[in-house]
Protein backbone atom coordinates (compact mmCIF):
# COMPACT_ATOMS: atom_id res chain seq x y z
CA UNK A 1 0.00 0.00 0.00
CA UNK A 2 1.36 3.45 -0.89
CA UNK A 3 0.48 6.66 0.92
CA UNK A 4 -0.47 9.01 -1.91
CA UNK A 5 0.19 12.14 0.16
CA UNK A 6 3.94 11.69 0.56
CA UNK A 7 4.61 8.69 -1.71
CA UNK A 8 6.05 6.55 1.09
CA UNK A 9 5.05 2.93 1.46
CA UNK A 10 2.62 2.52 4.35
CA UNK A 11 2.91 -0.58 6.49
CA UNK A 12 -0.19 -2.68 6.95
CA UNK A 13 -1.00 -4.53 10.15
CA UNK A 14 -1.81 -8.15 10.83
CA UNK A 15 -5.27 -7.21 12.08
CA UNK A 16 -6.10 -6.00 8.55
CA UNK A 17 -5.28 -9.33 6.90
CA UNK A 18 -8.15 -11.25 5.27
CA UNK A 19 -8.85 -14.87 6.18
CA UNK A 20 -6.67 -17.10 3.98
CA UNK A 21 -4.25 -14.30 3.09
CA UNK A 22 -0.54 -14.31 3.90
CA UNK A 23 1.95 -11.61 4.76
CA UNK A 24 5.54 -11.18 5.86
CA UNK A 25 6.15 -9.69 9.28
CA UNK A 26 8.04 -6.40 9.34
CA UNK A 27 7.94 -5.57 13.06
CA UNK A 28 6.21 -6.14 16.38
CA UNK A 29 5.38 -2.78 17.94
CA UNK A 30 5.94 -2.12 21.63
CA UNK A 31 8.45 -3.07 24.27
CA UNK A 32 6.21 -4.58 26.93
CA UNK A 33 5.58 -8.17 27.95
CA UNK A 34 2.93 -8.75 25.30
CA UNK A 35 5.26 -7.71 22.48
CA UNK A 36 8.02 -9.90 23.86
CA UNK A 37 5.65 -12.85 24.09
CA UNK A 38 4.56 -12.41 20.45
CA UNK A 39 8.22 -12.49 19.42
CA UNK A 40 8.83 -15.60 21.54
CA UNK A 41 5.88 -17.32 19.84
CA UNK A 42 7.60 -16.91 16.46
CA UNK A 43 6.06 -13.68 15.16
CA UNK A 44 9.46 -12.26 14.26
CA UNK A 45 10.49 -9.96 11.40
CA UNK A 46 10.84 -11.88 8.15
CA UNK A 47 8.48 -14.73 9.10
CA UNK A 48 5.55 -15.48 6.81
CA UNK A 49 2.17 -15.59 8.52
CA UNK A 50 -1.23 -16.76 7.23
CA UNK A 51 -4.57 -15.94 8.81
CA UNK A 52 -6.35 -19.31 9.04
CA UNK A 53 -9.53 -18.05 10.68
CA UNK A 54 -11.33 -15.96 13.27
CA UNK A 55 -13.77 -16.96 15.99
CA UNK A 56 -17.39 -15.93 15.34
CA UNK A 57 -17.23 -13.03 17.82
CA UNK A 58 -13.84 -11.84 16.54
CA UNK A 59 -11.44 -13.32 19.10
CA UNK A 60 -9.22 -15.30 19.05
CA UNK A 61 -7.54 -15.36 15.63
CA UNK A 62 -5.86 -18.51 14.34
CA UNK A 63 -2.57 -17.99 12.52
CA UNK A 64 -0.14 -20.29 10.79
CA UNK A 65 3.49 -19.30 11.25
CA UNK A 66 6.71 -21.34 11.01
CA UNK A 67 4.80 -24.58 10.38
CA UNK A 68 2.48 -24.46 13.39
CA UNK A 69 -0.82 -22.85 14.34
CA UNK A 70 -1.13 -20.12 16.91
CA UNK A 71 -4.11 -18.30 18.44
CA UNK A 72 -3.87 -14.65 19.44
CA UNK A 73 -6.27 -11.81 20.21
CA UNK A 74 -7.12 -9.14 17.66
CA UNK A 75 -5.52 -6.49 19.90
CA UNK A 76 -2.28 -8.49 19.78
CA UNK A 77 -2.52 -8.81 15.98
CA UNK A 78 -2.75 -5.01 15.77
CA UNK A 79 0.80 -4.79 17.17
CA UNK A 80 2.26 -6.75 14.25
CA UNK A 81 3.11 -4.74 11.12
CA UNK A 82 3.46 -6.44 7.76
CA UNK A 83 5.79 -5.59 4.89
CA UNK A 84 4.10 -3.68 2.09
CA UNK A 85 3.71 -5.58 -1.14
Amino acid sequence: MVDRVNGAAAASRLDGLAVGATGRIADVMGSDGTSLRLLEMGLTPGATVRLVGRAPLGDPWELEVRGYRLSIRRAEAARVTLESR
